[in-house]
C-alpha cells in the first residue's frame, strides 16, 4: 500500500498537484496544517493528524463535519506530528510512504523530520522526503540507483557517527571501502554517470539526498 503524507512545512500547490498527477496514493494522511493545501486543491483525506496548533481552524472545522478520521494529539507531546503521521502509516500495513511538507523554515522540524525516516526503515517500509528540489531516503545496506534526470547531485551524509566500507560505483567521485564519519562533507555533491550506479556500505546508516541545484 502506498502512502502519502502532508505535512506544515513549505510546500506549494502547484508542487503537490503536479506531484499527485504523477504519483497515485492508496492513503493520504494530512498532518495539521497540511491540510490546508489538500483543502485547496479540493483532496481529501483518509486521516487528519495534529494537535492542531497552527491550522486555520477554519479549515479544521469543514472536516470536523465529515465522516474523515480525525486524530488529535495533545500539544504537550513526545512526538512530532509527522512522527505521528509516519507511525499511523505503519499501522495501517503501508509499504511505501512519502512525506511532503517535511522541509521548511523551522530547521529543528527539518532535521527531526530525516530523522524520524529511520523509524520506517527499520520496519522494512520504503520512505522518502520529497520537495521541489530534493529526495531524502535512508540507506542501511547495498542499493543500486538507477539515473533520474530529475536530480543533477547525489549526496550522501552519515546519520550514524560511523559507516563502515563505503564503495561507491557509477558516480563521478567514486569510492572504495571508505569509512564516512558523522560532520564529514566528503559525500556532498556527487553526480551520477552510469545509467545504473551502485552504493555498498557495511555498518551504519547514510542520508542520501538527490538535488536538482
Amino acid at each position: 500500500m502506498d502512502t502519502l503524507i502532508v505535512t506544515g512545512g513549505e510546500i506549494s500547490r502547484n508542487f503537490v498537484k503536479k506531484h499527485l498527477k504523477y504519483s497515485k496514493y492508496d492513503i493520504i494522511i494530512a498532518v495539521d496544517k497540511g491540510l490546508e493545501i489538500l483543502d485547496i486543491l479540493n483532496i481529501k483525506p483518509n486521516y487528519i493528524v495534529g494537535d492542531f496548533d497552527s491550522i486555520d481552524r477554519n479549515v479544521l472545522k469543514k472536516y470536523e463535519k465529515t465522516n474523515i478520521n480525525i486524530i488529535k494529539l495533545n500539544p504537550e507531546k513526545d512526538l512530532t506530528d509527522t512522527h505521528s503521521a509516519i507511525n499511523l502509516a505503519i499501522e495501517i500495513k503501508s509499504e511505501n510512504i512519502t512525506i511532503l511538507g517535511a522541509i521548511g523554515t523551522r530547521l529543528d522540524h527539518t532535521i527531526a523530520n530525516i530523522h524520524t525516516l529511520k523509524i520506517a526503515t527499520d520496519k522494512n517500509v520504503n520512505i522518502k522526503i520529497v520537495n521541489e528540489t530534493n529526495e531524502i531516503t535512508l540507506i542501511e545496506h547495498n542499493v543500486k540507483l538507477y539515473k533520474d534526470k530529475k536530480y543533477k547531485y547525489i549526496s550522501l551524509i552519515p546519520l550514524t557517527t560511523v559507516v563502515e566500507n563505503v564503495t561507491l560505483k557509477g558516480l563521478k567521485y567514486p569510492l572504495e571501502n571508505r569509512t564516512l564519519y558523522i560532520g564529514d562533507s566528503l559525500g556532498i555533491s556527487n553526480e551520477q554517470l552510469q545509467e545504473q550506479a551502485e552504493i555498498q556500505l557495511g555498518k551504519g546508516i547514510l542520508i542520501l539526498i538527490k538535488s536538482k541545484d
